[in-house]
């Protein structure tokens, strides 16, 4: 790049201000999926929180809680690979839960090396209330999209995270 190819300070500045409109100039961005999605996820997790508010409660510990609760006894390791969290991290979500009086860790009666997972009444309690919540947010969510447009869109959502 020659000196005269270079952007100059002012170059970049007059590039990243909004036009005077408001408007951003997005480029490509509106028309990739990933851009789109990430814009889908971030009103997706706002909605939830005001969903579950006050109980400070993230989408993926909602979705630990349903596969303990579906999956009682099940293991911290297996429970990571069924949701996609690496161990470590699975590790502290569960410790989180479990110090909040949620999700019981118990000795595997199948393996002395790894932990029984159940929900304590506590956390039985919390969901009961919780997925009324998020069930109607989810509806809120797509209230503009038809039954069929609804099926499709989690169809094309499954078959996108198949290919990643």
């Amino acid at each position: 790049m020659t000196d005269i190819d270079r952007p100059t300070p002012s170059d970049r500045r007059t590039r990243q201000r909004p036009s005077k409109s408001g408007k951003m100039a997005l480029g490509p961005l509106p028309e990739l999926v990933g851009y789109n999605l990430r814009k889908a996820q971030v009103a997706v997790f706002q909605s939830f929180q005001n969903a579950v508010s006050p109980h400070d409660m993230t989408p993926g510990q909602f979705g630990v809680l349903i596969m303990i609760k579906e999956n009682e006894g099940l293991s911290q390791s297996d429970l990571g690979s069924a949701v996609g969290i690496d161990r470590s991290t699975m590790v502290a979500v569960i410790d989180r839960l479990e110090s909040r009086g949620l999700v019981i860790r118990a000795p595997s009666p199948n393996d002395r090396r790894s932990y029984a997972l159940r929900l304590s009444p506590e956390g039985e309690k919390l969901l009961d209330e919780l997925i009324p919540r998020i069930q109607a947010h989810d509806k809120a969510m797509v209230k503009d999209l038809s039954a069929e447009e609804q099926a499709q869109l989690i169809d094309f959502l499954r078959r996108i995270s198949r290919a990643g």
